[in-house]
Parts: structure tokens; C-alpha cells; sequence
């Protein structure tokens, strides 16, 4: 699971629908995995990204290549570094195995092999 896609999830439990977001990682396993670096893409996907949420998971990985702020600079004047930085933290970090909690319900959500377990039980949808 790349960071961008935590960075879009929340606790979908039943009733638990204050304080879920971002889901808490926990006995994480990371991996680096290289990918193709497309600044315009990059550029679209920055006002979308819940940003402290990010940076803040990034810095419990150990990741600090992220400015607390997104530049104050036009989208499309953001430059090369501040992308590439991105792209690594978003894109090529890689969680392979590991858990997600809710900080709200505390509901676990499991990653394996890359994948997270979003899938409810009955009784919690």
C-alpha cells in the first residue's frame, strides 16, 4: 500500500464517523519501490492531500523530507525538489505489512502483502 492511499483512507465502522481519520500504523513493514516521477500528476494530486495527515504519518516512518507546509507558490511554480520529495513519500513508499487503527473505534485494519483490509464485519457495517 503506497501513502497516498492511506493518506485517502477512514474508518468506515458504523457509527464512527467523528475522529477517524488518519487510521494509526502500527508494526509496519516498509518497503521502497522505485516508480516513474510525473511532476504534473503530482502537481494535481497536492490540493487533494490531507497534508499534516501526511506529514505526520511520513515523520513516524522516519521520513522527514517533507516541509511541515505545502510552499506557499502556485501549484504549477512548485518546484522539482519539493516534487521529487513528494513523489518518494507518496509514491515509493511502500507498506507491506502492518495494521491500521481507527483512533476513534479502534477498529484494526490489517496490510498484507501490500493490501489493506477495509472489509466489515455485519455487524459494523
Amino acid at each position: 500500500m503506497r501513502l497516498v492511499t492511506h493518506n485517502l483512507l477512514q474508518c468506515h465502522v458504523k457509527g464512527c464517523d467523528t475522529n477517524n481519520f488518519p487510521l494509526e500504523l502500527s508494526e509496519i513493514e516498509c518497503e521502497s519501490q522505485e516508480t516513474d516521477f510525473n511532476p504534473q500528476f503530482l502537481r494535481t494530486m497536492v490540493p487533494k492531500l490531507e497534508w499534516d495527515a501526511l506529514v505526520r504519518t511520513a515523520m513516524k516512518l522516519g521520513i522527514t523530507t517533507l516541509p511541515d507546509k505545502v510552499p506557499d507558490t502556485p501549484i504549477q511554480e512548485l518546484d522539482e525538489k519539493f516534487l521529487r520529495n513528494l513523489h518518494t513519500v507518496l509514491f515509493e513508499t511502500h507498506i507491506q505489512q502492518g495494521k491500521m487503527t481507527c483512533p476513534n473505534c479502534q477498529h484494526v485494519y490489517p496490510i498484507k502483502d501490500g493490501i489493506p483490509n477495509m472489509l466489515l464485519n455485519d455487524n459494523e457495517v
